[in-house]
């Protein structure tokens, strides 16, 4: 009898836990879902948290009818889930996982239910507890399979590309002007992609310090012939040896900068091998190697041509790297030996401050790589985003290679000035920029840039007519002086920060009828993919104006349309809407819900205004800098991206503090406006995005049908988690995205730019992973491949110096090669 006592002393402190913990939970559903409800949202909440509150208290109370209420209120929640959310897999998730495991314990604790009336025990409960443990452990074990993955319906044949295509080396950003990141290699391919291993590790020896605004590695490193060339984030430039990582020499700028540490990637010219430069200096009677010609007072340049100014064999390194620095130089380095080449500008340095009027520390620098176009080297500059209207000039300049005279300048603010700005004035302050990657056509003769917006970003009153005609906006430029051939705007009067980020990629299309499309391809912020004739500006892929809403902010204007570009896929913006909002479990879920419905969402160009208003994508993307890579032998096209939500309100002038900074999250002053800004990013209180996953996925779009080919979530939570609690288990939920991605001949896509510390290989036709390898820390920067000219081995390159949120930070550079008998078997 004793005995007897005891365990039910035991099930009763059980059951007294176990309803205690329903109620909790039901007071947190009532509160929140009474909230939610008069926010106008779901009154399921309100419903399940009244049903937990009694079901709870009669469990506390020894009363079976608690479990059954329980029952019946976790049937309904799986039927509401069903209704709400279709059979999406990670939206059930939230919804159902946590209750089913509740009702587990329900069930378990039945029997104590049951003797406590002096009823004997049920098999149907027992029967229950086995459906439930089973469901719960299956569930679990799906968390481990990639989700709304968009599967390839054909494998695309591994094709080769034209001898003649086959770049030597790795010389420009994205391998070539174009932007392809394609390499036609197939040495490393599907079949023998297991046996890659790390063939060598060096270290840069710059550690970043910080994250996000700070220092980040990004860079794409150069591979001449045998020698790598990589770039620090501390603007230090490496040379290293292709087949060991072993140094060769250092080249220290000693660059200061108080913010935005970062070094994309290093411009080349080579004025005794360029192909370019040999055929421009051929018919303009220009001096080439050991040739002692001059350009004739007459001559008529081709396309895109600026002449150089002395002989190569006179230069002291006629072949030279370009390093820009965050403090706003461009630095012109003897690739042989690392030593500064004097003849350019000012003993091998062109001060990028002259012409600007005043410049912070800080507010103007150099992150993404210059072009190197035919004869001239061209640089935007990054402008910090919404600190005052009167930031330095978006210009965008070109500089002879060799002298490092200014050929050219672009003010988007005043077109007449074209060179320096007369004695006592500055190019126009606070115009578009161009701070990320831009393209060149060596056989037309253009540039193409990706502008930004005019500062600030949010509130844009103050405008000229100049300042938005370019912003926001694909200009294309001739090489050769300057001007402004054509340009088209993808967002009009740009209030969400939506500059265009990445690196326009250039690509002929076959058109189905023996002929070609000269073709421009940007990807944007917003989700959004315009495809152009890269000859006129023309759309080649619809684009159609259409109605956006409009705001309320006094002294703002707003355009009525916006181009949308209907003829290629969007990715990741669409309109949200409360059943989208998502969470690690019901509870952040429901949290979710209440932060979205006191927010105003009209979809991508919801305006800023004085209530909070949600901006999806965000300010980050949608797409970023990384840009894409594709397959000629396909003519797939990669992109990835993010997802992330930007929650935002404006801030009357008055009421703006002291503590506004203009830098990532937080108030942002725009001085010189009537408003200041709130900017925060759309996460749960767990530091989760509020939405639906996926967060990031990579996507293939065929460029010859414009259509999705495959898409996958990319990322596990493996290296991050809720509160940044690192889980510890790779689940493919499809993380945030930053960093270029690396096409092969082989059918295989590289790519690191994830939160999780692994380089990938997918197949190119299915985007389903065949390969990884753990990295010591994340990565945001591109894989490149070459092939040794001393071993004739083909490595796969990443520099892994930090994933963006992470705090794990690192200095490497890893090759991968395959072991010398990887391919005796085969």
């Amino acid at each position: 009898m004793d005995e007897r006592k005891r365990t039910s002393g035991i099930a009763g402190i059980g059951l007294t836990l176990l309803g205690l913990l329903i109620m909790l939970i039901g007071i947190f559903m009532t509160i929140g879902g009474a909230w939610l409800a008069i926010l106008g949202g779901s009154v399921y909440y309100i419903l399940m948290g009244l049903a937990m509150l009694l079901s709870g208290y009669l469990i506390m109370k020894r009363n079976l009818v608690g479990a059954w209420l329980y029952a019946i209120a976790f049937i309904a929640t799986v039927i509401w889930a069903v209704w709400e959310a279709g059979w999406e897999f990670w939206p059930l998730v939230a919804r159902i996982f946590a209750f089913a495991v509740l009702a587990f314990l329900v069930t378990l604790a039945v029997p104590a239910l049951r003797h406590a009336e002096g009823k004997t025990p049920c098999r149907v409960t027992r029967w229950a507890s086995i459906t439930l443990a089973v469901g719960i452990v299956a569930t679990f074990a799906l968390f481990f399979f990639p989700k709304s993955v968009i599967e390839a319906e054909h494998i695309a044949p591994v094709m080769k590309v034209d001898a003649g295509d086959k770049p030597a080396d790795w010389q420009h950003w994205g391998n070539t002007t174009a932007g392809t990141r394609f390499v036609a290699m197939d040495q490393i391919n599907k079949n023998n992609i297991g046996k890659l291993q790390v063939a060598w590790t060096a270290h840069t020896g710059d550690i970043p310090e910080s994250t996000g605004s700070g220092a980040e590695d990004q860079n794409t490193p150069l591979q001449i012939g045998d020698t790598l060339y990589v770039c620090t984030p501390y603007s230090k430039v490496i040379a290293l040896d292709v087949d060991s990582g072993k140094e060769k020499w250092r080249y220290d700028s000693k660059a200061t900068a108080p913010n935005w540490q970062r070094c994309r990637g290093l411009g080349y010219f080579d004025a005794t091998a360029s192909a370019d430069t040999v055929a421009q200096a051929s018919s303009e009677g220009v001096a080439v190697a050991g040739a002692q010609q001059t350009v004739p007072a007459d001559s008529t340049s081709p396309a895109g041509t600026v002449p150089v100014s002395e002989p190569a064999n006179a230069m002291t390194c006629p072949r030279r790297l370009f390093l820009p620095t965050t403090d706003a130089r461009l630095i012109a380095i003897n690739a042989d030996n690392g030593q500064p080449c004097t003849e350019f500008g000012n003993l091998g340095t062109v001060d990028l401050k002259v012409g600007m009027g005043e410049v912070k520390d800080g507010y103007y620098q150099q992150t993404s790589t210059p072009l190197v176009a035919g004869n001239v080297v061209i640089v935007g500059g990054r402008v910090a985003d919404n600190f005052a209207v009167d930031e330095p000039p978006g210009v965008v300049r070109a500089f002879n290679v060799v002298s490092g005279n200014l050929e050219w300048a672009w003010d988007p603010g005043n077109p007449e000035v074209t060179g320096l700005p007369p004695e006592g004035q500055t190019y126009t302050r606070g115009t578009p920029n161009v701070w990320s990657a831009m393209s060149y056509d060596a056989k037309l003769g253009l540039v193409y840039l990706p502008t930004g917006n005019a500062t600030p970003d949010f509130y844009a009153g103050q405008r000229t007519e100049q300042d938005d005609k370019y912003s926001s906006s694909i200009v294309a430029l001739e090489a050769k002086t300057g001007k402004v051939r054509w340009h088209f705007q993808t967002t009009h009067h740009d209030l969400w920060d939506f500059d265009l980020p990445a690196q326009p990629l250039l690509y002929d299309i076959p058109d189905g009828k023996g002929g070609t499309h000269f073709a421009l391809v940007q990807v944007t912020k917003q989700g959004e993919i315009f495809m152009l004739d890269r000859v006129t500006g023309k759309p080649l892929a619809q684009v159609q104006e259409k109605q956006v809403p409009q705001g309320n902010v006094p002294g703002e204007r707003y355009s009525e349309t916006q181009p949308f570009s209907v003829g290629m896929p969007s990715i990741g913006n669409q309109t949200l809407t409360e059943s989208d909002m998502w969470g690690a479990t019901a509870f952040d879920q429901l949290l979710c819900r209440i932060q979205f419905k006191g927010m105003r969402h009209d979809g991508v160009y919801t305006p800023p205004g004085e209530d909070r208003a949600l901006q999806f994508p965000g300010s980050l993307g949608g797409m970023n800098w990384g840009g894409v890579s594709v397959d000629p032998t396909t003519n797939y096209m990669f992109v990835n991206d993010m997802r992330l939500g930007l929650a935002n309100y404006m801030i009357p002038r008055e009421k703006v503090g002291a503590g506004a900074s203009g830098i990532e999250m937080g108030v942002v002053p725009q001085d010189g406006t009537p408003y200041g800004a709130m900017r925060e990013r759309f996460l749960s209180q767990l530091g989760i995005p509020c939405q639906k996953p996926p967060f990031g996925t990579m996507t293939a779009i065929d460029l010859k049908t414009r259509k999705i080919v495959w898409q996958v979530p990319v990322g596990t939570v493996q290296d991050t988690g809720p509160l940044g609690i690192r889980m510890g288990m790779p689940i493919p939920i499809g993380m945030p995205t930053l960093g270029p991605s690396l096409a092969t001949q082989a059918g295989l896509l590289f790519f690191a730019g994830t939160q999780d510390f692994y380089l990938r290989a997918y197949d190119s036709s299915t985007g389903k992973e065949i390969w990884k390898s753990r990295l010591p820390v994340g990565s945001q920067s591109g894989p490149m491949s070459y092939i040794s000219p001393k071993t004739g081995k083909q490595y796969i390159l990443i520099n892994a110096g930090g994933a963006r949120q992470s705090p794990d930070r690192g200095d490497y550079i890893i090759a991968y090669a395959l072991p010398d008998d990887a391919n005796k078997a085969q």
